[in-house]
């Protein structure tokens, strides 16, 4: 499906050196595959004196070079290659650059130290919280803060609500939800999410040539395991197997 299908952007200014660009529409599914739709084709087509793109769950934030390029100009760049420019992702073959992994993830009250309290929030018990999880099929929308892979689509009674009180230090492969949403921190940091889980598997390595496990459009099943099977996987590096492409 092609940008043009979602709709018209809006692109707003953003300060004198940048322009938000949304996708004016009532469904929110729409806006979120609208703005992916649009980031790759205009990452794959990008105009001269742009500095940088930022992606988030339903905009994106481009800062360009005011000394290179005028507001008008990127504004006039973004609509012409959400109308008219060819994406990576058109044609058949990107159907075969989508992955599917299943993440192990201990659920319990050390890993997830927030799955109580979601429960009580949620009108659940806190098994039934893990099996809604464990029955949503994400799919990673972004690449967020340290490269942290965000996804939409999990299915609870009603969105989540973030801690009122951030945690100071989550530790890698926490699994956290909010809103909709799911995440996995990749490095030890604070947190205003919901802390449910953890897996053993590490999804950033900085000292890897592709040091991201995730790419976006990827999708994504967690998988209840106990502490015993998570450390009986000696979890490294996570990667899709063969099976898992699309």
């Amino acid at each position: 499906m092609t940008t043009a299908e979602y709709g018209a952007v809006t692109v707003d200014p953003f300060g004198d050196s940048a322009v938000t660009v949304t996708i004016p529409h009532s469904d929110q599914a729409i806006r979120r595959a609208g703005i992916v739709a649009f980031r790759d084709r205009f990452l794959a087509h990008l105009p001269h004196g742009v500095l940088d793109v930022v992606s988030g769950l339903e905009s994106l934030l481009v800062e360009f070079d005011p000394l290179r390029i005028t507001l008008e100009q990127v504004e006039y760049a973004a609509r012409l290659v959400a109308r008219w420019a060819p994406s990576p992702s058109d044609g058949p073959e990107h159907a075969c650059t989508v992955r599917r992994f299943s993440i192990p993830v201990v659920f319990d009250d050390e890993t997830g130290p927030d799955l109580a309290s979601v429960a009580e929030e949620l009108g659940l018990l806190p098994a039934e919280v893990v099996e809604a999880i464990a029955e949503s099929t994400f799919t990673i929308a972004l690449l967020g803060a340290a490269m942290a892979p965000m996804m939409d689509g999990l299915k609870v009674p009603r969105p989540v609500r973030r801690r009122a009180e951030p945690r100071t230090d989550v530790a890698p492969g926490a699994v956290m939800i909010a809103g909709t949403n799911a995440i996995i921190q990749p490095f030890p940091g604070p947190t205003g999410w919901r802390v449910v889980g953890r897996t053993p598997y590490t999804v950033v390595d900085i000292s890897r040539p592709d040091p991201v496990s995730f790419r976006t459009g990827d999708v994504v099943r967690f998988v209840p395991v106990s502490p015993a099977e998570a450390v009986a996987l000696g979890a490294g590096f996570l990667l899709p197997s063969a099976e898992d492409h699309l």
